[in-house]
């Protein structure tokens, strides 16, 4: 992912904002964790297994994160946990699922988001996947409902298909999120934006703390686009 430096004055102050914002009375901020767990993600989903820690590690010093994991896979099957408040809850989760074939589901995936939204507010979904056999206009307007809702999408991309990377972009746009593109080579990178993303959902809407935006390009792309929208 390329490196597109902001202006570090403005970078700055943004950060400085974020750590004057206070976690929600009545319990730990919400951020809902949607994967794609069709067959083409069993790699992508056990590395996932592996880093997904980084999202409750990087909220220790912000007083936690409560997470759900909400996946699809299989012939119209979607599922989501309870919400979870420590990482070996949610790596016992996502190790108990194996990928299977089918299509995806993330139009269903954003309604149930926005069923839980309603309940209580979600300050964040993130989500992980590498298709999209839906069809685009109905998701970018779904994800238009999110963010007038104020549930902010981080749409991340495993490999380099060109429609879903404008898919994903137009959603995260449009819900005043953001995106980027991963692969398995880079592991650490994924790791990081998990953690940058809990960061956000952690410290408020403006959220990312220094930690998640420094000396990673990854994580500044992040920050820009978040900015830009703000």
């Amino acid at each position: 992912m390329a490196n597109h430096p902001a202006n570090r004055d403005e970078i700055d102050q943004f950060i400085n904002r974020s750590r004057t914002l206070a976690n929600p009375r009545g319990g730990h901020p919400r951020l809902l964790f949607g994967i794609d767990a069709t067959a083409s993600r069993q790699p992508t989903w056990d590395r996932a297994c592996e880093l997904q820690g980084r999202m409750f590690r990087a909220t220790r010093d912000l007083g936690g994160l409560a997470v759900q994991l909400c996946y699809y896979r299989g012939f119209g099957e979607l599922r989501a946990s309870r919400w979870l408040q420590d990482e070996a809850s949610l790596l016992q989760q996502m190790n108990r699922v194996r990928c299977a074939g089918g299509y995806t589901q993330i139009e269903r995936l954003l309604n149930h988001a926005l069923r839980e939204h309603a309940a209580a507010p979600i300050r964040a979904l993130v989500f992980i996947g590498d298709a999209v056999e839906e069809a685009i206009d109905s998701l970018c307007g779904k994800a238009g409902e999110c963010g007038m809702l104020g549930l902010t999408l981080f749409m991340f991309q495993e490999g380099r298909d060109y429609e879903v990377e404008q898919c994903f972009k137009s959603m995260a746009r449009v819900s005043k999120g953001a995106y980027a593109r991963f692969d398995h080579h880079s592991p650490h990178q994924l790791a990081d934006l998990l953690g940058a993303v809990a960061s956000y959902a952690a410290a408020g809407s403006q959220g990312l703390i220094e930690q998640g935006a420094a000396g990673n390009s990854g994580v500044h792309r992040l920050l820009e686009q978040l900015r830009r929208d703000s």
